[in-house]
Formats: C-alpha cells, structure tokens, sequence
C-alpha cells in the first residue's frame, strides 16, 4: 500500500507519518521509485503501535523510541516486554517522595517477594505508589499501607483478566498495543467501577443513616 492508504486504514495523518518516518519510529518503506515507497501490514501494525504509545499513552517521541527498542529485542522475553512498556507509560512526576513512605513500599514489596521492581529510584511504577503514599500522609492519612495487600488481593484478579485479553492477540506489537490501550483506558473504566462499587458497598458498611 502507499502512504495515503496507510494513511486512511490507521487515521494517523500522511504528514504525521512521514514525521514517525523521519524519527525512526516507523520502518521505511520499499521504494518502488523515486518517490515512492511501498508499505506492508507490519508497517499497519507498528503504526497502530505508535499512535497508541503517542495518542493514548501520551508518551514523548523519546520514550516511544525506548519501547519500540524493547519490543524489537529479539532475546527478550514478552513478560519483560511488557514490563518495560508498563515502566514507559507509568508517569510518577516530581512529588517530593516521604522517607516512611518509601519504606512502607520496601517493606510491601518485601511481603510479596517482589524484587523486579523495588527501588523507587529505578522504577516510574515502584516511583508512582510512594508518591501516592507520600501524598496520603502530606494529609494526615499515615495508615494509608494498611490498605496495599487487599488491593493487591483485588488487582491480581484484574490483571489476570487483562493478561488474558491482551494474550488472544497475535504479534508481538499486537499484544504490546494491547497492553498501553487496556491498561490506560482499563483505569479509567476501573475508576469509574469503584465509585459503583463504594455505593454499593457503603450501605452495607456505612449504611443509611450515618451521621458522622
């Protein structure tokens, strides 16, 4: 297919991929002349891929270009594939991280005999959960780890769902896409899930007449 079909099969712009083309995002073409090039259904796919790392994931050109050289590692796993595509999309910002808070990260990853990702300084998603502690004790909720093993409990059967979805997919890059897509529009949907579930849930615990 040429660029104006590769175009309209993946609703990324002509403009935007001759832009991925130019910043080796996007393997070239076969040229078929001098001003022409010939693309494939990898070349769909990979396309696919970055528009879902760029558009969805809203990662920098640079970080894209991190997971396109994990996913194109012919020696790696697709377990550590995926785990470097979770680090890339995981965004911690610059929360100044509280010392109690990190140690309650360490000491949890410890309880469940993690070490992939432990260190805060290495991870953005080990970064992401002391940030989130750091910011529940910045006001006054210091228990705030009391509640990391029962959402791991209930996350492990979310994740096992996903990891089944993304798995029915076929290429590497399939799986991949798969991967940014659920999990970035998976929370949101799980978000909006819990709110279901808490109003459920609060008149069982709270009920109706609480008056604080």
């Amino acid at each position: 297919m040429r660029v104006g079909e590769l175009a309209k099969r993946s609703g990324v712009p002509v403009p935007t991929i001759k832009y991925y083309l130019r910043e080796g995002l996007l393997p070239a073409g076969v040229l078929t002349s001098p001003n022409q090039a010939h693309y494939d259904e990898e070349h769909l796919r990979r396309l696919r891929l970055v528009r879902a790392l760029v558009d969805v994931g809203g990662l920098s050109i640079a970080a894209v270009r991190e997971v396109l050289a994990a996913v194109d590692t012919r020696d790696d796993s697709l377990h550590n594939k995926l785990g470097a595509v979770q680090e890339a999309i995981s965004q911690p910002g610059s929360v100044e991280l509280d010392p109690l808070a990190v140690r309650d990260v360490q000491l949890f990853f410890a309880r469940h005999g993690e070490t992939e990702c432990a260190d805060v300084a290495e991870s953005n998603v080990t970064r992401m959960l002391a940030a989130a502690l750091s910011a529940a004790r910045s006001v006054g909720h210091d228990h705030f780890e009391e509640l990391l093993d029962p959402y791991l409990e209930g996350m492990r059967l979310i994740a096992r769902a996903d990891l089944e979805y993304i798995a029915r997919r076929g290429s590497s890059d399939a799986v991949i896409e798969a991967m940014v897509v659920g999990t970035l529009i998976g929370d949101a949907v799980i978000k909006a899930v819990r709110r279901l579930a808490h109003v459920q849930v609060s008149r069982e615990v709270i009920g109706d007449g609480f008056d604080g």
